[in-house]
């Protein structure tokens, strides 16, 4: 049994929503942000990366930057860029990317579920980047990026959707990377009460992007408890904003590998140590090569693309994670003969999300001066849900989902 909640959302005027809306706050540096929101006084990365309008050397988690998302958000709404709507709804946010379509229902999900694991987890947080957003969370009082969920295919939610989506939606534009977001208010007290008891009969919510926003959101509803001991857990400090998709409309690219130097050996070397584990083959088609099924990787190397098989024997079968691409790169090439032991660490990887192109690592290692790199066969949505249902977690950098849900569209107020 899932909760689901309806809400009264902070949300952009319709003329400026494009204006407004802006990529998660974790998917670019302070300079970057700096540059995007330059000359926009809409941008919502006034909010969501508040030290673009501090002093550049300050620490952007100084508390002060906190305190200036808050004042920036507040100015928002008395400016009357953002405006709360009067009453409780659901939403409905479409993305489209390449004639693909993701369609979701916004609302609030509950700390509770979170805490019992029926919102699924499948990574772990760091507490560095958690602390960040409780203090951002609590200081502006309210949630200001949606968590990424996705749930199994329900038909009668999918024809609720469909439903609604016939009507004009009260958003529709198409951002500069070319995809499009639209959405609709679901502002009918029946079918509201409909979404609910559909998915209370769903077993599992996923997070499939947003585990430190999620954790941080809960944490603070715990804060909120805490200070409020007679709290009656209809409070909007017990929810958290999300965007709830089907799994059946999700996709993930691949998460790509570069590493710094390849561990003191030379490529003769290197390759006889791979070969141990991988059939090695240098790749004659043209431009790089793109993992096309499960088991097989791509190897940039001394200006060389190679193609690599996972032989028998190099994961446990019965082990969700153990058998995931990643981990078999992980436990067989990178640890052992790269001596990457711990990626989430070790300064010598870095990862390239696959929507900046397999060119991209060819860059990284002819241009920056790394010593090899790996493009992978995509993480299935079945492998993510399974190792979730498992409780168990994936190897950092294992999914890369887009097209990414901007931030600014839906804010949750937690009073």
């Amino acid at each position: 049994m899932a909760v689901l909640k309806a809400f009264k959302a902070i949300r952009p005027r319709k003329d400026i929503a494009s204006k407004v809306a802006e990529l998660p706050y974790d998917v670019m540096s302070s300079e970057e942000a700096r540059e995007i929101a330059k000359n926009n006084v809409y941008s919502f990365l006034h909010v969501d990366k508040a030290e673009i309008d501090l002093d550049k050397n300050i620490n952007p988690y100084d508390k002060k930057v906190y305190e200036k998302a808050n004042e920036n958000l507040n100015k928002m709404i008395d400016n009357n860029i953002l405006v709360q709507d009067q009453k409780n709804n659901f939403y409905i946010y479409r993305l489209t990317r390449n004639g693909k379509s993701q369609t979701g229902i916004v609302g609030c999900t509950s700390i509770d579920d979170y805490i019992k694991n029926k919102i699924k987890k499948h990574e772990y947080t760091r507490k560095d980047k958690e602390q960040d957003r409780i203090n951002h969370v609590d200081i502006c009082d309210a949630n200001t990026g949606p968590i990424f969920l996705t749930y199994k295919y329900n038909e009668k939610i999918n024809n609720i959707i469909n439903m609604w989506t016939e009507k004009e939606p009260v958003y529709d534009f198409t951002a500069a990377d070319g995809v499009r977001h639209e959405v609709w208010v679901i502002d009918g007290d029946e079918t509201i009460k409909n979404i609910c008891d559909l998915f209370k009969n769903i077993d599992s919510l996923y997070i499939a992007d947003g585990h430190h926003r999620a954790a941080s959101a809960v944490k603070v509803g715990i804060k909120r408890r805490k200070e409020n001991p007679n709290y009656s857990g209809y409070e909007e400090f017990n929810f958290f904003l999300s965007v709830l998709f089907p799994h059946s409309d999700l996709n993930i690219i691949d998460y790509n590998r570069v590493v710094k130097d390849l561990n003191g050996l030379s490529v003769e070397e290197y390759i006889v140590k791979v070969s141990e584990k991988f059939n090695v083959d240098v790749y004659e088609g043209e431009g790089a090569y793109k993992p096309s099924y499960k088991g097989t990787y791509g190897m940039y190397l001394n200006g060389k693309w190679y193609k690599l098989a996972a032989k028998k024997g190099t994961y446990n079968s019965d082990d969700p994670v153990d058998k995931l691409d990643v981990s078999i790169l992980q436990n067989n090439l990178l640890a052992p003969i790269l001596g990457i032991d711990d990626p989430r660490t070790n300064d010598r990887i870095s990862f390239v999300g696959g929507i900046r192109g397999l060119g991209e690592l060819e860059k990284r290692v002819e241009k920056e001066d790394m010593g090899v790199a790996f493009s992978m066969y995509p993480t299935t949505l079945e492998e993510l849900m399974n190792i979730a249902d498992a409780g168990k977690v994936m190897p950092p950098k294992s999914t890369w989902f887009e097209p990414k849900l901007r931030s600014g569209l839906f804010i949750h107020k937690l009073r």
